[in-house]
């Protein structure tokens, strides 16, 4: 019998991935800079593209190449430094888990009437659910690209509503009437930064998708993994330049929802709770699964345990948000120290490529390794910039 490619499990990387991409801050991310920008804001999203691309690219492969995780590969680069980034990440992906519950539940609110933090309180519950099922990866897989498939669906149809001004998105996006860097660099940051551009390639890991081998299927998966996060990027502004290229000023407080009812009416409303809840649940999963990928190094019993610790990590978030709150706070706090997660894994991972102890045979091509240090020197300088 044939086997079904949508399956496979370069497949399920790539919507875990983009699914763990598109949370919360994604849709509000996009939203405020479209209604600041405008048709311009469609020349970042390309650009960052590129750079997402140049960092999911180094990463993939030569943590595929070498079959160990970032947090094994990073200690044998430089001793200590794995468990220097599994703190890095462990508590950014805590910290920004209270976050995704938290919109998680305001999309339960939107569609019920829920109250936020009950919605959360069911939504972790689901979460756990997949975790504790003894085919926990197919769930998550299904889950992963089901939802997805919805988010991209749904908002093609809030686009149709929208109306946008296609040819002037089209143009401004090669020939931008203002460009502005740091948008640049925190779309950058909200693509692959943090566990997020790791969620993909420890997957291929556990699925046994390693050595040099795999080094051309690993590559299309890394890259149709940041085309899905930007394909729902690029539906999402051209959603808001409908609504902006009108004069409409976006609502502040909640410009992502506002987009979509501002675009669709009251369905558009509801539109906006499902798409919130999907980004919202998705990302909750990928940042547990990434997270506790990273602590099984920790010790032996972890592996054994994944599955409590994978509810463990859910509930302790969940508990945060219902008893502290504000979220936003929280990743406030959070925020810069999640910020190094990515240049600093980046470094190690380019130094670490040209060790034949650590990748083998394999050999990383230089075009690559240079790309690789523009990301990181850019993700470096946003970092640097959060902290002034």
């Amino acid at each position: 019998m044939k086997k079904n490619k949508f399956s496979s499990p370069l497949i399920a990387a790539a919507f875990l991935m983009a699914t763990s991409a598109i949370g919360p801050g994604f849709l509000t991310q996009t939203a405020i800079f479209t209604n600041s920008l405008f048709a311009s804001f469609g020349f970042v999203i390309l650009i960052s593209i590129l750079l997402d691309i140049g960092a999911q690219l180094n990463i993939w492969r030569i943590l595929c190449a070498s079959g160990k995780r970032a947090q094994d590969f990073a200690n044998e680069v430089l001793p200590g430094a794995g468990h220097f980034l599994t703190i890095l990440v462990v508590i950014g992906g805590l910290a920004f888990n209270c976050g995704n519950l938290a919109g998680a539940g305001l999309g339960m609110n939107v569609l019920t009437g829920l109250d936020t933090k009950i919605g959360a309180a069911i939504s972790g519950v689901i979460a756990i659910f997949i975790f504790i099922n003894k085919e926990s990866l197919k769930w998550m897989d299904l889950f992963a690209k089901v939802l997805g498939i919805v988010m991209i669906m749904l908002t093609i149809y809030v686009v149709t509503a929208s109306n946008p001004p296609y040819a002037n998105a089209l143009h401004d996006s090669i020939i931008p009437q203002k460009i502005d860097f740091m948008a640049i660099i925190t779309l950058v940051g909200g693509t692959v930064g943090g566990y997020i551009s790791f969620a993909g390639a420890h997957r291929l890991i556990d699925a046994g998708k390693t050595g040099t081998d795999n080094i051309r299927s690993v590559s299309k998966s890394a890259v149709s993994a940041i085309l899905l996060a930007s394909t729902m990027r690029v539906l999402l502004f051209l959603a808001a330049l409908g609504v902006v290229a009108k004069g409409i000023a976006l609502n502040q407080a909640n410009p992502a929802a506002d987009v979509f009812q501002q675009a669709a009416g009251m369905i558009g409303y509801k539109i906006f709770g499902i798409v919130m809840w999907s980004a919202a649940i998705t990302s909750v999963v990928g940042s547990a699964y990434t997270s506790v990928s990273f602590l099984k190094s920790m010790h032996t019993s972890i592996n054994k345990k994944e599955s409590l610790i994978l509810t463990l990590f859910v509930l302790i978030s969940l508990m945060v948000f219902i008893i502290v709150g504000q979220p936003v706070k929280i990743l406030v706090a959070v925020g810069a120290l999640n910020g190094f997660i990515l240049p600093v894994a980046l470094m190690l991972i380019i130094v670490g490529s040209g060790n034949k102890k650590i990748v083998g045979t394999y050999f990383h091509p230089t075009w690559l390794k240079m790309f690789g240090w523009i990301v990181v020197a850019a993700t470096i300088f946003l970092s640097v910039k959060s902290f002034l």
